[in-house]
């Protein structure tokens, strides 16, 4: 019974024959006893094999897809699984091809027993002909496989299910809440990201989709990890609607002792905004998926890091804490801060993940790449772990993820401002820049036009001019701006918060400005 990719086979089929045997549930391929612990303990049996690598080689037909080819090769709907079964969910398959490769196993669970998803060249139309198997194609057989799947559910009206997250590519899953479009992604590892080793990509080899409950609006995914330095067994409890959460237990088992680990792993796109158009040449005023990093440092102190298209590759980590609460945000949620409806950046998610238990020391990292255009993901957020991840042990981290619209009722505070914008031009001091920060929120329009409130700003090096705090009717809220004068400096860290003779008044502000 072939269920993942490469080196998994093997193991996998002796582990289930194994488990089934023990459990006196038959041991026959095809019908094999599943519960919450045999993902971990397949996974634990992996890390104790040699990694190898995965079989990538794909048909002719498929082995140059343009982009639009493969998404051309569309999972037949009325084939969906529990389709016409009046259950709340269904699962639709992805093809191999363009960057989808690997073939994964994926297995449908009900009564305590796990049986595989059958492939077959018919589960697909094909909007290109030449995409479409011919002769001794491997795909005409019944083995080729799927490259992942999506789940569909009536997240946006009653009558209509429509897609809430999808599995695809190495060890990547999206989703999105309702009335959203896709946008960033998560990762279950990272490993490597920002270092200059090279980063290493582990990959989802195997799914296993609980069959859902009548009734029951949450849905529950298994899956099984491995990389060259790690497996890893992963659940995750799903539940869509005005914010769709999940709810990720993961287990991972080292082969190598790892010191770059990235848990929790948020990926995005930040092509430009109004604090970052350097060499930009667009009629939009603004491309981004993300516009910036959430964070709740140690002592609980909310705090808006905004994104850049850096010309080099740049990490930034931010405060060794052990509430390693943060998520990438777009905060901006007009049609005109972007006017563009092909794409409508203003319906992307943000995504927010709220740790659950201890996990120990350790702090966020931002890796921000250079990209010159819109179609590349260039930005990583995720937390990594102060102690590394020792070879032959097992590492435990469960969290929660909230896809939606706003993060304020985690990372900020109803009686704080928040930071909306944050715009940079040249100021009238040669060699200096001009900083614009808008502030908005209850707790902004709410203060008095003659507050006496002042700005707190600190920067690792220049000098910072020309402060003016000032109330802007037009927005509702309060703007902040001043000037950077870097002197020499050629990289400046630089903090800001609005404040009273109390105290705070907004989060902490934090910048990363390069010549």
């Amino acid at each position: 019974m072939r269920v993942g990719a490469g080196g998994s086979f093997a193991l996998l089929q002796s582990g289930w024959t194994e488990m089934a045997s023990a459990a006196d549930a038959p041991a026959t391929p095809g019908f094999e006893a599943f519960d919450d612990a045999t993902v971990p303990r397949l996974a634990r049996a992996l890390a104790h094999q040699p990694f190898q690598a995965p079989d990538t080689a794909l048909p002719a037909a498929l082995e140059n897809l343009t982009y639009d080819q493969y998404r051309g090769i569309r999972f037949r709907a009325e084939r969906a699984l529990w389709q016409g079964q009046d259950l709340p969910f269904q699962a639709q398959l992805f093809s191999r091809g363009f960057l989808y490769r690997e073939r994964v196993g994926i297995f449908e669970v009900a009564g305590g027993h796990a049986v595989p998803i059958p492939y077959s060249p018919e589960l697909f139309e094909h909007a290109d002909p030449a995409t479409k198997p011919k002769g001794d194609d491997p795909r005409a057989g019944a083995d080729f496989g799927f490259a992942g799947f999506r789940i569909h559910a009536p997240i946006d009206r009653p009558d209509f299910s429509g897609e809430v997250c999808a599995f695809l590519g190495a060890s990547y899953f999206r989703a999105v809440a309702r009335g959203q479009v896709y946008g960033l992604s998560a990762r279950g590892l990272a490993i490597g990201t920002g270092d200059p080793g090279g980063e290493e990509f582990g990959r989802f080899t195997t799914f296993w989709l609980e069959r859902p409950q009548p009734g029951v609006n949450s849905l529950v995914i298994h899956a099984l990890l491995d990389s060259a330095s790690a497996t890893g067994a992963y659940r995750f409890t799903m539940r869509p609607g005005e914010e769709t959460v999940f709810d990720v237990q993961s287990t991972l088992y080292p082969r190598v002792d790892i010191t770059t680990a990235g848990i929790a792993t948020l990926t995005s796109m930040f092509f430009f905004d109004a604090n970052d158009r350097r060499a930009i040449d667009d009629w939009r005023p603004a491309v981004h998926d993300s516009q910036g990093l959430s964070m709740i440092m140690d002592g609980g102190e909310p705090t808006w890091r905004p994104l850049v298209n850096p010309r080099e590759t740049q990490t930034s980590g931010f405060a060794e804490t052990r509430l390693p609460a943060y998520g990438l945000m777009q905060r901006k949620r007009a049609f005109t801060d972007y006017l563009d409806p092909a794409v409508l950046y203003n319906r992307r998610p943000s995504l927010w993940i709220e740790p659950v238990g201890d996990w120990g020391r350790g702090e966020i990292q931002l890796v921000e790449i250079p990209t010159s255009n819109e179609t590349e993901d260039n930005i990583v957020a995720f937390w990594r772990p102060r102690d590394r991840l020792e070879a032959g042990g097992k590492h435990a981290f469960a969290y929660r993820m909230h896809w939606g619209w706003d993060d304020v009722a985690r990372s900020g505070s109803p009686t704080l401002g928040r930071f909306t914008d944050t715009r940079v031009g040249e100021a009238e001091a040669p060699g200096s820049r001009f900083f614009v920060l808008d502030l908005g929120g209850e707790a902004m329009r709410a203060l008095a036009p003659n507050a006496a409130i002042h700005a707190d700003i600190g920067a690792s090096a220049g000098r910072i001019e020309n402060v003016l705090v000032a109330r802007v009717e037009e927005l509702s809220g309060w703007r902040i701006s001043f000037d950077l004068a870097p002197g020499g400096a050629r990289s400046v860290e630089m903090h800001c918060f609005l404040a009273d003779k109390r105290g705070a008044l907004s989060e902490t502000w934090l910048y990363h400005w390069t010549a």
